[in-house]
């Protein structure tokens, strides 16, 4: 990998430890382990755009989730601030500017999908939701919101995504009642 991707995905963790989520950097890295996981050839622009997906969280003012009265229009915008950020830091360190754009445009779509390489992403994004933030999600929500949450992000996953959600065992046992709910509830 190239010494400004390298520049670049230091200064994406760098800016993810703003976050005022303590999970937020986590599921960063999470999800750039799932993407590798699941395609372990992954070109740069994929890398980049697994580990600042959400980088909108990083900011002072955040979007709400509270502040949108329709949940998708909420993740859209969220996707869209994050992908200007990220092409700013990408820019910033010297990036490809082919490699930059491919990267914005992936964060602009990882909670939609649409396409094999975004659709990719955000197999990568939600597995990594089930993986690393259900159980401090559940803690902070409580049980419904997780549920709902949970059962949203199950629905966008892929059959080889959701084979992967299927598998994943926690120790906590609301979280592994909410996992179990969400795979038989699909059924």
């Amino acid at each position: 990998m190239s010494c400004e991707v390298e520049k670049a995905f230091a200064l994406i963790r760098a800016q993810l430890k703003h976050s005022q989520v303590p999970e937020d950097p986590g599921h960063a890295e999470n999800t750039l382990g799932w993407l590798m996981r699941l395609r372990p050839d992954a070109d740069p622009a994929l890398r980049l755009a697994a580990l600042a997906h959400d980088i909108e969280r990083s900011r002072p003012n955040r979007l709400r989730r509270q502040d949108f009265s329709d949940y998708d229009r909420f993740k859209a915008m969220h996707a869209a601030i994050g992908a200007r950020m990220a092409s700013k830091i990408f820019r910033l360190a010297g990036v490809e500017r082919q490699v930059r754009r491919e990267a914005g445009r992936l964060i602009r779509l990882h909670e939609s999908g649409g396409d094999a390489r975004s659709d990719l992403l955000k197999d990568a994004d939600s597995i990594s939701f089930f993986d690393h933030n259900l159980p401090a999600y559940l803690e902070r929500e409580g049980r419904e919101e997780s549920l709902r949450r949970a059962r949203w992000g199950y629905a966008r996953l892929s059959a080889r995504g959701r084979h992967h959600v299927a598998n994943i065992r926690h120790h906590h046992p609301g979280v592994q009642e909410i996992l179990q709910a969400i795979v038989v509830d699909s059924r």
